[in-house]
């Protein structure tokens, strides 16, 4: 079998490549090659990337690749934590993520969360009129009220700003080596100290038969062996729920960018009565704007990808931001176009296309039980948003594509009437 253009890179390490390219290192990659698979190293580790929807469903198979063990110790002791479902495979894998995907069912799921998360924001915006605010700042104080409102985690307005800056530290370090990576360790273990003394609590309790609250649900939750959680491991998970609703400040923020650049989408929101324009605007901001650069897991066994070779142990790499800016896939994906999943004759782009921050099915798979939250609370903010009366003092809005996870750097600041 002939070498690919890419045959040499393996003995050439990409981790500095990484850290100087950003998000761009991997669309580059790509594009240099010819046979939609990119062979180097990263902390001299052999890997591969790929991108498409078949390499979708070819890396979300595991079969095909594990997580077990393949999430570098940083990205545990910071973003996802020790235990979580993100890194569970076999048996445990499908028995953890059933509980989380029925937490997001039912009245107490997805749209009361939504609900919550647009009173606390007309709360918080009812109280700071007339203020200067960074709203990346302020949406995660929000959403970290809406959030333990609605897992029924008991929060002050003070303990809600901490919680908000320990969940933004640990996503906005979990990429880089340094000061960052240390503020999100510590603010990990803080949290998670906290949420396993609150855990603590409701197991002194009777355990009743019908769970009232997510807090309760994940505390009494008896994983495949039909033992609890350890306390550790149930605050890891519940605090990886919040994490992942605080996150959503980061598309919240690119919300209020792109409705900057192109306000026509302003007038478009706030005469959607279905929701369904906001859905689908939700829907764009996660594609057009970037968060995760890709996402990453272990060879289980000798690989074949459309007839390259993949050994055993190798880490393989789902290209993210390149395949949500392919235009193989997307028709001009530099363009911010919501349209692409809505119109009266149904989305012209189906959303098995779009990887945010994975992809796979949701339900069994590794894809991410939150993803209805992100879209949700996205949509709801979005909304709020496009109803606010603010003006954008002049600032720097660029997006520098060389810091992961990235935002404007002022935080976008509002001046709100």
């Amino acid at each position: 079998m002939p070498p690919s253009r890419n045959s040499a890179a393996p003995w050439n390490d990409s981790t500095l490549g990484l850290l100087a390219h950003g998000y761009a290192w991997l669309p580059n990659r790509m594009r240099a090659g010819a046979d939609g698979i990119v062979r180097t190293r990263l902390m001299g580790r052999p890997a591969v990337a790929l991108r498409g929807p078949d390499a979708v469903a070819f890396f979300y198979d595991e079969r095909h690749v594990v997580r077990a063990a393949a999430l570098p110790d940083p990205v545990l002791d910071t973003l996802f934590g020790r235990g979580a479902v993100h890194a569970l495979d076999g048996d445990a894998h499908p028995a953890r993520k059933a509980m989380l995907v029925n937490l997001l069912k039912d009245g107490s799921g997805v749209p009361a969360l939504g609900g919550h998360v647009s009173w606390r924001w007309r709360e918080a915006m009812a109280e700071r009129r007339r203020e200067r605010v960074v709203l990346f700042d302020e949406a995660a104080r929000i959403l970290a009220l809406a959030v333990c409102d609605w897992v029924s985690v008991p929060l002050s307005e003070a303990a809600a700003a901490e919680l908000a800056r320990d969940c933004a530290s640990m996503v906005d370090g979990f990429a880089v080596p340094g000061p960052r990576q240390l503020r999100a360790r510590r603010a990990r273990r803080r949290q998670e100290r906290a949420l396993a003394g609150l855990i603590a609590e409701v197991r002194r309790t009777q355990e009743s038969d019908l769970k009232s609250s997510a807090l309760e649900t994940l505390a009494w939750h008896r994983d495949a062996d039909r033992a609890l959680m350890p306390l550790r491991t149930a605050a890891v998970e519940l605090l990886n729920l919040i994490r992942l609703t605080v996150a959503i400040a980061w598309p919240a923020t690119f919300a209020a960018h792109a409705l900057h650049r192109w306000p026509a989408h302003r007038d478009l929101l706030r005469s959607d009565t279905g929701g369904k324009y906001a859905e689908a605007f939700a829907h764009e901001v996660r594609r057009f704007y970037p968060f995760a650069p890709f996402v990453g897991g272990r060879a289980a066994k000798d690989l074949t990808w459309r007839r390259g070779h993949i050994p055993k142990g190798t880490l393989v790499l789902l290209d993210l931001y390149g395949q949500n800016h392919d235009p193989a896939l997307w028709e001009d994906p530099y363009r911010f176009d919501p349209d692409r999943f809505h119109s009266p004759d149904g989305p012209s782009d189906p959303l098995d296309k779009l990887v945010p921050r994975g992809g796979g099915d949701r339900s069994r798979g590794h894809r991410r039980a939150g993803e209805d939250i992100t879209v949700t609370a996205l949509a709801a903010l979005a909304t709020e948003l496009a109803r606010l009366d603010y003006e954008v003092p002049d600032q720097d809005l660029a997006i520098p594509l060389t810091r992961i996870p990235t935002l404007p750097r002022t935080g976008f600041r509002l001046h709100l009437r």
